[in-house]
């Protein structure tokens, strides 16, 4: 069972999407888990062939528990063996009672994903019962999980999650005020170019600031584990994104630097949507070497934000408004933004975070570099 975060600790196995003899590759779906913040889906990162499944679907374990196991990959081929019967060369099949063949077939169950308790292992009318039952159970819970049980459940992991953040990592705070005039005036040349569904929101050109501004300033990358800062060469961009039903995820884009800002576009209203319908995948919950925040489409002028650990750093935009601004000893109304960064004391210093905050803000004065 994977952590999904700081906040999680417990999982439910929803479905099996994988048997065991299944050969597996990088990436594949191999099962679903229920969390409190919705629907999971677990990805593989080893090539090989499944052994076992350790774990029965409905059956609620904790973070670390071994779900599968996964052997190495299949074997080369080998030259033909001698022809043989017809009857051997048939798929081993399912050791079942009659009673629970016809009950996984009225149910739906597909008994080769169960695992039998009876004689030789023999799968029995009960465990297609049980089965049956929690599939049914986790399909007529699931439109009031993601209701008022879900969100309460999500706030209070979340909580938990940033009062232990709160008490653990010395945070310091830095704010700087950013100019969008060049930004907006680019962004509304380039989108005049493109057809509605390609154009870009200036979320998209912070979140890719922010990324190619983290290879000035590494020591903001990466997670605080075992005592030690573990920078990572990736730069997973968190973006915090709220749920219609109350609560609040983060899942993240990966290689958000290497992105063109049309990708990165179409990642983000992919993730969004797949957030609010409970249709994530592990990596993009645990992967996240930084977390973005941005309340400015709520009228937010500046947040201060908490960070998620293991991460170290976390940045948060407010709204872009017109204010007045000195250029030269004459005041001008530019659309300004404020940009503030939370940061872990133990892994980087406020000079390096000033730093990082002035990258920013120097990129979003070039947005067409981005």
């Amino acid at each position: 069972m994977p952590s999904l975060g700081a906040d999680m600790e417990a999982g439910t196995l929803v479905k099996w999407l994988k048997k065991a003899g299944d050969t597996v590759k990088h990436g594949d779906i191999i099962a679903v888990v229920d969390t409190d913040k919705g629907a999971i889906e677990i990805e593989v990162f080893e090539d090989g062939v499944i052994d076992k499944l350790q774990v029965d679907v409905g059956q609620k374990v904790p973070v670390g528990t071994v779900l599968a196991v996964i052997g190495g990959a299949s074997s080369p081929a080998v030259p033909s063996p001698p022809p043989v019967s017809a009857a051997r060369e048939q798929p081993a099949r399912t050791l079942a009672s009659p009673a629970a063949r016809k009950l996984a077939a009225d149910r739906g169950v597909d008994l080769a994903l169960l695992r039998g308790t009876g004689p030789q292992g023999a799968i029995t009318h009960e465990d297609v019962e049980r089965a049956a039952g929690a599939t049914a159970q986790t399909t007529a819970t699931a439109p009031a999980r993601q209701g008022v049980d879900r969100a309460t459940a999500m706030r209070t992991a979340v909580a938990a999650a940033m009062a232990k953040s709160k008490r653990e990592i010395p945070h310091y705070y830095l704010s700087s005020t950013i100019d969008m005039g060049a930004a907006l005036a680019w962004l509304n040349t380039e989108n005049e170019k493109r057809a509605m569904p390609e154009r870009l929101l200036p979320v998209v050109l912070l979140i890719k600031a922010v990324a190619v501004a983290l290879h000035e300033v590494p020591e903001l990358n990466g997670f605080w584990t075992n005592g030690a800062l573990q920078q990572s060469s990736a730069m997973h961009v968190g973006c915090a994104i709220s749920l219609r039903g109350g609560g609040l995820i983060a899942p993240g884009i990966h290689d958000a630097d290497r992105k063109d800002l049309t990708t990165l576009m179409r990642d983000l209203r992919d993730l969004t949507a797949r957030a609010r319908t409970g249709s994530l995948r592990s990596s993009e919950l645990a992967d996240s070497t930084i977390t973005i925040t941005n309340l400015g489409e709520r009228g937010v002028d500046s947040t201060f934000g908490i960070i998620y650990p293991p991460q170290v750093a976390l940045v948060a935009f407010g709204r872009i408004a017109e204010r007045p601004w000195v250029t030269s000893g004459k005041i001008e109304v530019r659309s300004l933004l404020t940009a503030t960064l939370s940061a872990d004391h133990r892994a980087s210093d406020g000079h390096r975070g000033g730093l990082f905050l002035d990258a920013i803000s120097r990129l979003l004065q070039t947005p067409e570099t981005l």
